[in-house]
């Protein structure tokens, strides 16, 4: 008996105003015109990726394949858990008319919320809150920072900007606190709405300070601190409580009911509109505006719609947008994706600047490329050589 074959790890990219799959990496080492092909693929795309880190605004949409590359749940994971390990599933599925072979975490829970919207059942809302408690053990306790390498890779490269560029804004879906833990092992520091000082609370205005480190003597007022990126949860945190009184702060292990999430359901694009997930919503609303802005989505499927529609109007309005679409299989569901995957690649094929990058979310981080490991010298070299490089 024959060893069962390993399954071959694709790379590839896809141009605006092409169609054409472009290989990173050559199927056999023997052929050497594949080789010569995806050399010149990678070198175009670096090239692409090193340009688009110098423009003004660059902006980060993450979505749960990036929480998953360091053991987070998926979608079908907190199926497993709310309904696997709750035994009023069965029975709560039959009152709100949801079919369980539809293993649909986020449609199960909207219906559970449209019913008891018109009905009190105890045993129905239990279910709500012990699937809500399913929810927040998993987005939490998972988080190991020896797994974080990727996300301190991401935030090491693309913070490190020159000082007249706007800091690094990141837009994230996932509850966890992945980001917020890889910065802190970087010695960097995420600006996340909330105040300095502990007890820590929530207040919008703390988005628009920045760091600097000032000299001891002289007249220099400073210079802007290394490693500051701005960070916004658009669903929220599973360290993130809501007071009697509505104020909004940190807390570690909070319960259901006093948690600051929005919880997967229809009900996401409401919720969006209250604080503190409005602010992130109204940044994130001007930041796909912005000119001369590079939005990197990395690991996000496009299946909110309430951030997937801003985003597909501003490729369409914003002339100075640069849309990088990073996911496993980017090139294929920019074919066969949801309406949001097709909208983009038929934006792509018109010719907007709309690129998409199939790769892993640990393989598209090391393509990156250090702003910093590049000299003036080298770079001065690089386009020399650009220029004269034989066709």
């Amino acid at each position: 008996m024959t060893a069962p074959e390993k399954t071959k790890r694709t790379s590839a990219f896809r141009a605006p105003s092409t169609v054409d799959r472009r290989e990173l990496v050559a199927e056999s080492a023997a052929d050497k015109d594949k080789q010569e092909q995806a050399r010149r693929a990678k070198d175009e795309l670096k090239n692409v990726l090193l340009a688009s880190l110098q423009m003004q605004h660059v902006v980060v949409l993450a979505g749960s394949g990036c929480s998953q590359s360091a053991g987070g749940p998926s979608m079908q994971d907190l199926w497993n858990g709310a309904v696997g390990e709750v035994p009023t599933a069965d029975k709560t599925a039959l009152k709100v008319n949801h079919d369980l072979e539809e293993q649909n975490i986020e449609a199960f829970l909207s219906r559970v919320e449209a019913y008891l919207q018109v009905n009190q059942d105890a045993d129905v809302s239990a279910f709500l809150d012990s699937s809500k408690q399913v929810i927040l053990d998993k987005c939490s306790g998972f988080l190991d920072p020896e797994k974080l390498e990727t996300h301190k890779t991401l935030l090491h490269r693309l913070s490190r900007r020159r000082v007249r560029d706007q800091r690094l804004r990141v837009f994230t879906t996932n509850y966890d606190l992945c980001f917020e833990r890889a910065a802190a092992e970087l010695g960097g520091v995420s600006l996340d709405g909330f105040s300095f000082s502990a007890p820590r609370r929530y207040d919008p205005r703390f988005f628009g300070y920045d760091i600097i480190r000032r000299p001891r003597t002289g007249d220099d007022l400073g210079h802007y601190l290394e490693g500051v990126f701005l960070l916004y949860k658009l669903h929220g945190s599973v360290n993130w409580a809501r007071g009697e009184r509505g104020e909004i702060h940190e807390k570690d292990k909070p319960a259901p009911a006093e948690a600051c999430l929005i919880y997967p359901a229809t009900g996401k694009y409401q919720q969006s509109y209250v604080q503190p997930h409005l602010e992130a919503m109204a940044q994130y609303l001007a930041a796909v505006r912005e000119p001369n802005t590079c939005l990197l989505a990395v690991g996000f499927g496009f299946n909110d719609d309430h951030l997937a529609e801003p985003l597909l109007a501003a490729v369409q309005s914003n002339p100075h947008l640069r849309l990088i679409v990073a996911d496993r299989e980017a090139v294929t569901k920019a074919t066969n994706g949801n309406r949001y995957w097709q909208q983009f690649s038929a934006l792509s094929e018109r010719g907007e600047d709309v690129w998409f990058i199939e790769a892993s979310f640990d393989d598209f981080a090391q393509m990156l490329p250090d702003l910093k490991s590049l000299t003036p010298a080298d770079a001065l070299m690089k386009a020399i050589k650009g220029v004269t490089r034989e066709p």
